[in-house]
């Protein structure tokens, strides 16, 4: 089996971004993939964590919080008990160097500790606050718990996921969150232009769950207003082209074929010696395609069925068909590609000696991202950042001692 690619920390790398500081409130998915995007560019990324820590510690595989390692790569913690008026200050000595502000309470909570957005601007006006919550700041929702697994139910995902005869199926990842956390990356870097280049304001970005998740399944909003009609659960059919699905081989394995193109599909039936079906009235266009699409798909599965998938892949490669095997995770990390392109890499753990974990995205070829810092332990850079504002060691002390500034534990082993 060949092995990933094995890397290690670069530390002194600098990145596009060096120079950002961001303070990171937030928990759990959105805003640590957000702080992880800049934090991979170069950003400075302080995690101000409760004394529990930030959610994603608690999320564990076989005793390890993954989750956690992998996405709060190239962050320092600082650990605070929020719920203390002296951590409250701590922050307010913070902001004026820092650039970006995210916070991923219940609205109204960042105002009930005194750090209202009004409050932060005033103490550094061309601060970006993020606000990442379920509905947003606004409307009659806002008030309510607003995890991923609702706005994917709301938002129209999971009544278009899944088979026709059976239930909505709601996606087995975070995907709400994850599209929020990409909206979020884009959203603090365009504040920050405004910021920067054009001797604009700090201001708030308003970042619900609900409107990232939307806007990528938006246009079934115009499609409803044209036809009246909402879009079926087809499977791994397309209701936009066809052929298009997953199919079974021989050997149990499955692929996913796409014919999304005239040419494309009549190279696909040319390669499966049926080139009579080009002209045939049911397959002629796309639009005939998706009419029949259960008989098109019946004729393909039967060739691919006589076949393994390494034989159907092959073949349908050699005929510049599109064309993929559809993996597990076990497969992916053992894929030539992917091991080539060190989409996935080894790194050292303290835990697991070595650590997979995503490389990182976007490449760019002139100023590219590293991953030069493990994920933090708890509190592991309170004295760091508190020297950084003036706090005396024994000014420290008494916050130790007081439960303000809290020490952590190691992550379980």
């Amino acid at each position: 089996m060949t092995a990933l690619h094995a890397r290690d920390y670069q530390p002194g790398r600098r990145g596009t971004l060096d120079g950002i500081r961001i303070l990171d409130l937030s928990r759990l998915f959105a805003g640590n993939l957000l702080t992880q995007i800049l934090g991979d560019f170069g950003a400075e990324v302080i995690k101000i964590e409760p004394p529990e820590g930030d959610t994603l510690r608690a999320w564990k595989t076989a005793g390890i919080a993954t989750h956690w390692k992998i996405y709060s790569r190239n962050k320092k913690s600082l650990c605070l008990s929020l719920r203390d008026p002296r951590a409250g200050e701590i922050i307010r000595k913070l902001v004026p160097s820092a650039h970006i502000f995210i916070e991923s309470f219940r609205p109204g909570v960042l105002e009930k500790m005194g750090l209202s957005p009004e409050a932060l601007l005033a103490i550094n006006p061309s601060l970006v606050i993020i606000r990442i919550s379920g509905w947003g700041q606004s409307g009659p929702y806002a008030h309510r718990p607003g995890f991923g697994t609702v706005i994917e139910g709301i938002a129209g995902f999971a009544a278009i996921n899944g088979f026709a005869d059976r239930e909505p199926v709601l996606p087995p990842m975070y995907l709400a969150d994850g599209a929020a956390g990409l909206y979020g990356a884009s959203a603090a870097m365009i504040a920050l232009r405004e910021v920067e280049m054009n001797g604009g304001r700090g201001q708030v970005v308003d970042l619900p769950l609900l409107d990232p998740l939307f806007a990528i399944l938006s246009p079934q909003s115009a499609n409803f207003r044209l036809t009246g009609q909402v879009k079926p659960r087809s499977g791994s059919r397309s209701t936009n082209s066809a052929p298009r699905n997953a199919y079974r081989c021989r050997d149990g394995h499955y692929v996913s074929l796409s014919g999304s193109t005239q040419k494309m599909t009549e190279r696909l039936f040319r390669a499966i010696s049926r080139p009579d079906l080009i002209d045939d009235p049911r397959f002629r266009t796309n639009a005939d395609r998706l009419r029949h699409a259960e008989e098109l798909d019946a004729i393909i599965g039967e060739f691919i069925a006589a076949r393994t998938q390494p034989d159907t892949i092959a073949f349908f490669e050699a005929a510049e068909v599109t064309i993929g095997p559809i993996y597990d995770t076990s497969q992916i990390m053992t894929d030539p590609h992917v091991i080539a392109r060190e989409v996935i890499a080894d790194y050292p753990d303290a835990d697991m000696g070595q650590i997979p974990m995503h490389h990182v995205v976007p490449r760019l070829d002139h100023t590219p991202g590293s991953i030069r810092t493990p994920a933090p332990t708890l509190g592991q850079h309170n004295r760091e950042l508190l020297d950084g504002i003036g706090v005396t060691p024994d000014e420290y002390e008494a916050l130790r001692l007081a439960g303000v500034v809290c020490t952590g534990v190691p992550p379980a082993r």
